[in-house]
């Protein structure tokens, strides 16, 4: 079953643990369908996280960080990988979760690459999109075991941000 608006209109502290265990799935245009299981996220919390985005405010790069939750965030980095984000939150308040791993595939680049990302997917609703959404599978039960570390490639946000333990893993 296809998560709900509910499920991403929540606090990314509370989104970004519960998508481990969920079924991320990509429809190509061909018919194919990719399924991955999440078992590794990161969270982006507003402006006042100097680690997220939206931390230099408003832009045509973070704007659909401030609408509601569910949509998809992604952006390119090294000129050459789309990283994969899903707004959290209410509207005006920006936040997303970075999708780092899956059962199959380590690495927010390589989850890019398999899905076939690119900046069409930019402000994509989870909800209705034929192409891409996550499912509360049955079979992938809540995850208890969940690892908590600090964010990954954000020194550049300064020693408290850096080491919020928001990188959850199971």
């Amino acid at each position: 079953m296809r998560l709900t608006r509910d499920f991403f209109s929540r606090d990314v502290l509370d989104v970004a643990p519960e998508l481990l265990g969920k079924t991320l799935v990509r429809q190509f245009e061909t018919g194919e369908e990719l399924r991955l299981t999440i078992n590794e996220t990161e969270a982006y919390r507003g402006e006042d996280d100097l680690g997220c985005h939206a931390s230099k405010g408003r832009t045509s790069r973070t704007e659909v960080m401030y609408h509601q939750g569910g949509l998809v965030y992604v952006y390119l980095i090294y000129g050459m990988y789309w990283l994969l984000n899903f707004t959290t939150g209410t509207e005006g308040y920006p936040q997303a979760v970075l999708i780092r791993g899956s059962v199959d595939i380590e690495g927010p680049g390589r989850i890019g690459r398999a899905l076939k990302l690119n900046k069409s997917f930019y402000g994509e609703d989870l909800i209705t999109s034929e192409r891409l959404w996550v499912e509360n599978n049955s079979a992938n039960s809540p995850k208890t075991d969940i690892i908590t570390s600090p964010r990954i490639g954000i020194d550049y946000a300064g020693e408290y941000w850096a080491g919020r333990h928001w990188r959850f893993r199971g």
